[in-house]
């Protein structure tokens, strides 16, 4: 006889107004992964858009109204499962609750947290930042998806990438406009300045260089790159070159490698091999013959030894 399946719960967060209940509406239950029969939806504030009955009736759906964060507590999920069976949970969370006592409430053992997507008001983004930055950030550390929506012009969506991925590198992020259309990355999305002759890369920012480099080579073209990496020489690889390199998780912890582009050394500097070092390299990109096209090559102009990242590991998004 097979177990009972897990029944996934999903929780979005963010402030009042902040699109909450329209992401759960036209994004979450419209995903592929939501599992026919009854869905129990725990609703923690009123907002400006609600789920009409024929909305819930025509997708099964129960919706309980909960008023104050202590009545989130284990008796009360071991109820809900007790007396609805569902088949999966969206939890609604008010935003300005502590997630983490959320996340730490003992749950039903079927019951399985899947993810944690955040919402927030791109108006309001710049008030909050300047006055209530750690509230904000509190709820957006264990998201995997922040989607921040109705952004004007001019909203500063570097600054808010820079300050979000300090305590969320893992975190995926997405602007959309006040036409409520995805804004498609641009240089000013990226988390370091591109337009000095010098670039230089936090440890954190490596992955998002990588890829940035290899799909938008003319704003890096000719400048000088700054990283800290390790050194490495593959076998074979000629000796007036090397590969600086780090860990770059591309999807889970299965999937962890090295990655880095080509370097070559101008002159007849000793570049110890397996070893942490800054390193200010001219980016250009040209044929490699070990990779049979056109990529990011680096020639050298400086490297010193450098300590090692405090996080190993760094993330593409």
């Amino acid at each position: 006889m097979f177990g009972q399946a897990p029944t996934p719960v999903f929780v979005v967060t963010g402030f009042l107004d902040s699109g909450k209940t329209t992401l759960v509406k036209e994004t979450l239950m419209e995903q592929e992964w939501i599992e026919p029969g009854l869905t129990l939806l725990i609703c923690c504030e009123e907002g400006e858009v609600e789920y009409s009955r024929e909305y819930l009736d025509e997708r099964e759906i129960v919706l309980l109204n909960i008023e104050e964060s202590a009545q989130l507590n284990t008796d009360f999920f071991k109820n809900c499962e007790k007396n609805y069976h569902p088949m999966q949970v969206v939890i609604e969370y008010n935003g300005m609750w502590k997630l983490q006592e959320l996340l730490m409430t003992k749950y039903p053992r079927s019951w399985q947290l899947q993810g944690v997507y955040s919402t927030v008001n791109g108006t309001t983004l710049d008030m909050y930042l300047k006055n209530m930055r750690n509230v904000l950030m509190e709820q957006l550390t264990e998201s995997e998806l922040i989607v921040v929506n109705r952004c004007p012009k001019g909203t500063d969506r570097s600054g808010f990438r820079r300050a979000l991925k300090v305590q969320n590198p893992m975190a995926q992020l997405i602007f959309e406009g006040l036409d409520g259309k995805i804004i498609e990355p641009s240089a000013e999305d990226l988390p370091y300045d591109v337009t000095g002759e010098r670039i230089v890369i936090d440890d954190v920012d490596f992955g998002i260089w990588y890829v940035d480099a290899y799909d938008h080579p003319e704003l890096y073209l000719h400048k000088e790159i700054e990283f800290v990496a390790q050194t490495f020489r593959p076998k074979g690889m000629e000796q007036n070159m090397f590969v600086p390199v780090r860990k770059i998780m591309t999807c889970c912890a299965d999937d962890i490698r090295f990655y880095g582009y080509p370097c070559r050394i101008t002159d007849k500097t000793e570049v110890p091999l397996k070893k942490w070092a800054r390193i200010r390299a001219r980016f250009e990109f040209e044929e490699a013959v070990s990779f049979g096209g056109k990529q990011p090559v680096l020639y050298l102009n400086y490297i010193e030894p450098a300590e090692k990242p405090k996080e190993d590991v760094v993330y593409l998004g």
